[in-house]
């Protein structure tokens, strides 16, 4: 069994993979671990101005630090007549990193006088798979929709409940979670990656 290391400590995000991923997982007989299994690296400082170089950063990292292949992400929220903000601050966008109920009243807030046919958005997420030997590859997922006037649903975090999937009326949040992995950005973005995972798995 190969092990492939995912730039997390979130045990969701490294389940949430191993759904993804799961046919090739069967396939190649990958285990996918996250950094809980490597508790003396440090983390890693988000410096990047875009989805794809906090993903690059976080699976170089990875890779060089564990000697495996390591996979990555970034991700959030853009809003277009924000021009794609909050983006990689999506998180944070009300001052503090994490505070999902605080973001969204912010974003709300300053969308408030946009008409419904202008507030389209998307979720989007840039994936990357590092080798230790110095290759990087990054593939990228959208989910596009429309974003209500207030939160819905309670099956999602983030953003979740505000953005209204396009041909759907449901919030994200609203979705089940096999209807939601099915078209996310994350999933997108991972299953396009899952192609190169195993070209270069196979070379290396």
């Amino acid at each position: 069994m190969r092990r492939i290391v995912l730039a997390t400590r979130n045990g969701h995000k490294v389940r949430e993979l191993q759904t993804i991923l799961a046919d090739l997982i069967d396939e190649l007989d990958l285990e996918i671990v996250g950094l809980g299994e490597f508790p003396d690296l440090p983390d890693v400082v988000e410096t990047g101005v875009t989805f794809a170089q906090n993903a690059t950063l976080k699976a170089v990292a990875a890779a060089e630090a564990t000697g495996l292949p390591a996979l990555a992400d970034d991700s959030g929220l853009a809003v277009n007549v924000l021009g794609g903000s909050p983006g990689v601050f999506s998180a944070r966008w009300a001052g503090t990193h994490g505070q999902d109920r605080a973001n969204l009243e912010v974003l709300l807030g300053q969308i408030t006088d946009v008409p419904d046919e202008q507030r389209s958005a998307a979720f989007v997420c840039v994936a990357a798979l590092a080798l230790p030997g110095g290759t990087v590859v990054l593939r990228r997922g959208q989910m596009p929709g429309t974003l209500a006037r207030e939160p819905r649903g309670d099956n999602g975090f983030g953003y979740d409940p505000i953005l209204v999937v396009d041909g759907d009326t449901r919030t994200a949040a609203e979705l089940t979670f096999e209807e939601k992995n099915a078209i996310s950005h994350r999933g997108k973005a991972f299953r396009s990656l899952s192609a190169d995972l195993r070209e270069l798995l196979a070379r290396s």
